[in-house]
């Protein structure tokens, strides 16, 4: 799986004019299966960044987890992670998952943040969706399920 967090002042997402996910300081995370991932994949990636220190401590360091913060998840899919552009212009997506795959992997993904105590937020899957944020920092992470 691949992920990019943003660490957010606040987020939302938007489908088809109604806001139907929404939080205030934590992580935007846009997440991609890949072909072959595994929950096992998903639960190694969610444990990560739960504990992943990139919130400022009282000293200013970035010393905290978004869990230590009490901040919140909004967990948006995002195929496009997968993109191909070693060749020509027009990235490839063939290294996605499956969509159907790729959804239940996103399920399950937001399901595994949650379960690490952290108010989560989604996205629609497979859906034209709009991604509001203010980054924090900014601070931008990309992390692949394997690193």
């Amino acid at each position: 799986m691949r992920a990019l967090i943003q660490r957010v002042s606040e987020a939302s997402v938007t489908v088809e004019g109604a806001v139907i996910g929404e939080i205030g300081p934590g992580l935007l995370i846009l997440i991609c299966a890949m072909q072959g991932d595994t929950e096992a994949q998903a639960d190694k990636l969610a444990a990560k960044i739960a504990k992943l220190r990139i919130f400022r401590d009282e000293e200013g360091r970035m010393n905290r987890s978004v869990r230590d913060t009490g901040g919140a998840a909004l967990v948006v899919s995002q195929f496009t992670l997968a993109a191909d552009t070693r060749s020509g212009n027009r990235p490839g997506f063939s290294s996605a998952a499956a969509p159907d795959e790729g959804e239940r992997l996103y399920e399950y993904f937001a399901g595994r943040i949650a379960a690490e105590g952290i108010a989560t937020a989604t996205g629609r899957f497979g859906t034209d969706m709009k991604v509001a944020l203010i980054n924090d920092g900014p601070v931008t992470i990309w992390i692949d399920s394997e690193g």
